[in-house]
């Protein structure tokens, strides 16, 4: 069997999904990550957010009476290309983040496995769960 993530719908309390939340969300998504977000009216007017490849993977983002709460590491893995990849989009997270207290983020140090390397970092704006963003890669001297 051969699944793939296709889609997440994340709740928001009731009412906060506002012109300017959606303007702020697609803003930092967009500057990080690239994605691209847009309200659709299908289940009473909410946003879509694209994570490439034309919809193929998305989050949907609807405000509910009953919506999710994320005090803890909650988080959605995000598998970047390179360890540099990972680097650049913790920077820009730690630029919003200097104009924007709202971003949070959580540092790793890179966890050296004996087998391979992984660089990775949290974080979580306006969304209600984190994203994790890393970079599993050869160590030197191994295949």
């Amino acid at each position: 069997m051969d699944l793939v993530f296709n889609h997440m719908e994340l709740t928001l309390p009731k009412g906060a999904l506002t012109d300017t939340l959606i303007d702020e969300v697609n803003a930092f998504y967009g500057d990080v990550f690239g994605w691209q977000g847009r309200r659709v009216k299908r289940y009473g007017g909410n946003l879509l957010l694209d994570c490439g490849n034309d919809f193929e993977q998305f989050l949907l983002v609807v405000d509910a009476d009953k919506h999710v709460t994320s005090p803890g590491m909650d988080h959605l893995g995000l598998k970047a290309a390179s360890r540099d990849d990972v680097i650049a989009m913790r920077e820009k997270c730690e630029a919003w983040q200097k104009k924007d207290d709202r971003v949070d983020i959580v540092h790793f140090e890179d966890h050296d496995t004996g087998r391979f390397i992984i660089s990775a970092f949290y974080v979580k704006y306006l969304l209600p769960i984190y994203f994790d963003v890393h970079y599993q890669g050869p160590r030197e001297g191994t295949a």
